[in-house]
């Protein structure tokens, strides 16, 4: 593990290759701090919302509002995360924010690209940029604690709502791939008794 101002810190799972503003769809997965339950509960393979799993639902589908050229795939919300689909499909002559362009990008194609001389890890910090997955979900996170928070909503103990402090993103390659996570999100509730984040 590496070392940052003598604090030990997790590497980056992200892909050093890839410009997460580039067009693709990326396999999101967001968990509660602690893997709290704060979305509510699965009863007969259905997910049964709570205020705050109905806030995490309703912003999840208002991201379309407030960013440009984002489609989405399947999405779910569990007890204790979040999974859904994140499509980035910028026209051809829109330029991306650190002045790479996107001719010959193929939505939901990754491989599809050559990345750019400097590496899209070096890019990241020079101009996080709008419109990528980071501000993207960034903004989704802060808005439903904003609401909840306003609304004062806790878990059934009490506990203040909080999201885990990162997210998982995973670059979704070919067509295949994409039916096959599609279909795992889909089905998410129905297998929660056998899925790694399920707690009691």
């Amino acid at each position: 593990m590496e070392k940052f101002q003598h604090k030990y810190r997790i590497a980056s799972a992200r892909a050093s290759w890839w410009d997460y503003g580039w067009n693709g769809a990326y396999f999101i997965t967001i968990c509660t701090k602690n893997r709290e339950h704060f979305f509510g509960k699965i009863e007969n393979g259905q997910m049964q919302l709570s205020g705050i799993g109905i806030l995490a639902d309703v912003f999840w589908h208002e991201i379309k509002s407030h960013a440009k050229n984002v489609e989405f795939g399947a999405f779910v919300v569990m007890p204790n995360h979040i999974h859904g689909i994140l499509i980035l499909d910028k026209p051809e002559n829109e330029p991306f924010p650190n002045g790479n362009d996107v001719h010959n990008v193929e939505t939901r194609h990754a491989l599809s690209l050559q990345p750019p001389i400097q590496s899209p890890a070096q890019q990241r910090f020079q101009n996080q940029g709008q419109n990528t997955v980071s501000s993207i979900i960034g903004s989704y996170k802060s808005a439903v604690t904003k609401h909840c928070n306003r609304l004062q909503l806790t878990d059934n103990d009490g506990v203040v709502f909080g999201w885990q402090s990162r997210f998982h993103d995973h670059i979704i390659r070919n067509d295949a791939e994409y039916q096959r996570i599609n279909d795992y999100i889909e089905n998410n509730p129905k297998n929660w008794d056998n899925d790694k984040f399920h707690t009691l």
